[in-house]
């Protein structure tokens, strides 16, 4: 215990400030996330043009596998193919991106490139303004599907009811509401949470092993990379059942009389297609 405490390890729950722009405050957070933008963007721009050109490599053949394992999840959760292809482009760049950002964490170097004496590698996922932003982002399209499906009217009985005529709906909708925002809530968390705690793991395991942290590190590494894997896929999988349950709940269907050949199943059903990656 006592050598563990002489390692003066220093653990920041907030990102940390690098340097100022017009006194905006420009944190290692952001610029990590910045980063992981650009890879994002270069990696689907070549493969992109790769495939408009008819060349493919193994790089391109696993970014193209990755992509249409991804879609057919959209099209297996939402049958109404027109809606499913509205959804998609958010939810696979909302997959491919907290991936990325996600597995920045696990670079080697954490915590000590550092300017100013702040470390510069600090995944954007482990900022919890992220996570929220992107809650509250994957909350408002949900919404504006739903107002698509119901109309503003009926978007909003889904919540509100006359608890004189009908108290049962009424505490639903209540329950509902609630729901609403505290499963968004509870994504981020997880998210920031996993993220932050993976980087905490990966620096005490480096300063515990010390040099032989060269053997160790890589087995803890590819465990974050497959954490990282799995957080990416219950935010997408569980924004597109989000929205699919928001379109389709209370009588969604009958206000789209085009979309009843889609949506025969209850909203019940729905969660069941994602059964694998309940935890």
């Amino acid at each position: 215990m006592n050598n563990f405490a002489a390692l003066d390890i220093h653990i920041s729950l907030a990102s940390q400030t690098l340097f100022t722009v017009f006194g905006f405050n420009v944190t290692n957070a952001m610029v990590t996330g910045t980063l992981s933008l650009i890879i994002f963007l270069a990696i689907f721009t070549y493969v992109s043009q790769m495939v408009k050109r008819g060349k493919y490599n193994r790089f391109v053949g696993l970014v193209q596998w990755a992509f249409e394992g991804m879609l057919s999840q959209v099209y297996s959760v939402i049958p109404d193919k027109q809606l499913a292809r509205r959804i998609a482009p958010l939810a696979l760049t909302i997959f491919f991106y907290v991936l990325i950002s996600y597995w920045m964490s696990v670079l080697p170097g954490l915590e000590t490139i550092s300017y100013n004496g702040v470390p510069i590698l600090r995944s954007i996922t482990a900022d919890m303004n992220f996570t929220f932003a992107l809650a509250i982002l994957a909350l408002i399209i949900t919404q504006v599907y739903a107002i698509r499906a119901h109309g503003p009217v009926g978007n909003v009985k889904r919540y509100l009811r006359n608890p004189l005529k009908d108290p049962i709906g009424a505490f639903e909708g209540f329950l509902d509401l609630i729901g609403e925002v505290s499963r968004y809530s509870a994504l981020s968390l997880r998210l920031f949470g996993n993220c932050f705690a993976g980087e905490i793991l990966l620096i005490i395991i480096g300063a515990l092993t010390s040099y032989l942290s060269v053997a160790a590190l890589p087995i803890f590494m590819g465990f974050e990379l497959f954490i990282g894997f799995i957080q990416a896929y219950v935010f997408f999988i569980l924004t597109v059942i989000f929205t699919a349950l928001a379109v389709d709940a209370h009588g969604g269907t009958e206000a789209h009389p085009d979309h009843t050949s889609h949506f025969e199943h209850s909203s019940a059903d729905l969660p069941s297609k994602a059964a694998p990656v309940r935890e």
